[in-house]
């Protein structure tokens, strides 16, 4: 068993602590979307007077989307993460989010932290003509070409399938993706991770799909639960699936969720108490925490909260409100050491 890094594969006991949904090199503008109140400042200057409403409008302000052009800082925030015990980071950008390898390769050897790659393609707003028009197998073939023999000529090969992207309601070009996502996972055996559309059909709908085209829904990972789904009986409903459920917007805190407002964010101490809720109902073997930093508001440089926010802020009040440790190294070291590993 191995996990494959962007410096090549290592073995599952080398990653230590990992957060498995993150950004490094991302253009997220995509995403951006007005401000719901009107005042829109999305090319004002990011300084501290614009600050407060950057941070609660994160996808109104364009320069804050574009985390790839932040590279010297991003290797700061590896080297904190690293000096507080992190291990590796799983980088989600797939394609047609300014994915780039190379300097993914340079930061881990800069940072010394652990970096995982992902392959596949995002929501359909980010495909290209190009992909629109591939079929399935298609599709497949360029994801199993990059987790084999690695991205655009570079020999650095991806270590999961993802982020695979899908919006409510889900679009046909999505599904093609998902379909030849799932088809790959079946046949290599590797990790999986889709980003779900805000609605709480969506995770449900997606493992329909999922496990028509043969994917293994233990090696899958269901992203964002925590803007998703919010119901104790949907929650327990969904992992009977048997995916992992991954809260992964720790540090986002905010009073109106852009993306859709219907939305009421929680904020991190409403996402602790739903993951003790989660483990004592036993789940602890699909809990999965991470940050999905995509945006330079939530770097330190910046105001913001850092790689390091989980292990500097969350772990210890999780040990406050009586989480157990080995509670803690299972959802930190042991599920996504798990989830990563494959036989190559």
């Amino acid at each position: 068993m191995s996990v494959q890094t962007v410096l090549g594969a290592i073995a599952p006991d080398q990653l230590g602590i990992t957060l498995p949904h993150e950004h490094i090199c991302i253009d997220a503008s995509l995403l951006r979307c007005p401000d719901s109140s009107g005042e829109d400042r999305g090319n004002a200057p990011f300084d501290w007077c614009n600050l407060h409403w950057i941070q609660q409008h994160p996808f109104g302000h364009r320069s804050n989307l574009e985390l790839y052009k932040e590279m010297d800082t991003i290797k700061e925030e590896l080297c904190s993460f690293r000096k507080a015990g992190g291990g590796t980071l799983v980088e989600n950008s797939s394609i047609g989010l300014q994915r780039n390898v190379k300097v993914l390769r340079q930061l881990s050897l800069d940072s010394g932290v652990n970096i995982v790659c992902g392959t596949g393609f995002y929501v359909d707003s980010s495909h290209s003509k190009e992909t629109r028009n591939m079929s399935e197998e298609q599709l497949a073939e360029v994801m199993r070409r990059e987790l084999l023999e690695g991205v655009d000529g570079t020999g650095i090969c991806c270590g999961i399938i993802g982020e695979i992207g899908c919006s409510w309601p889900i679009t046909e070009s999505e599904i093609r993706v998902l379909r030849a996502a799932a088809t790959v996972q079946a046949s290599l055996r590797c990790p999986l991770i889709v980003h779900p559309g805000r609605h709480h059909d969506s995770p449900f709908q997606i493992v329909r799909l999922l496990q028509e085209s043969g994917a293994d829904l233990h090696k899958t990972v269901m992203s964002h639960i925590d803007r998703t789904l919010f119901e104790k009986n949907q929650l327990l409903e969904f992992a009977k699936l048997g995916c992992y459920l991954e809260y992964d917007l720790f540090g986002l805190e905010v009073l109106d969720y852009e993306l859709n407002l219907n939305v009421d964010m929680p904020c991190d101490s409403e996402r602790i108490r739903r993951i003790q809720m989660l483990l004592e109902e036993g789940l602890v073997d699909q809990l999965l925490m991470s940050h999905d930093i995509f945006s330079c508001h939530r770097l330190s440089r910046f105001g913001g909260h850092g790689y390091s926010h989980i292990l500097q802020n969350i772990v210890p009040k999780m040990k406050r409100r009586g989480v157990p440790q080995a509670a803690i190294e299972r959802m930190l070291i042991h599920n996504p050491r798990t989830w990563l590993a494959t036989c190559r």
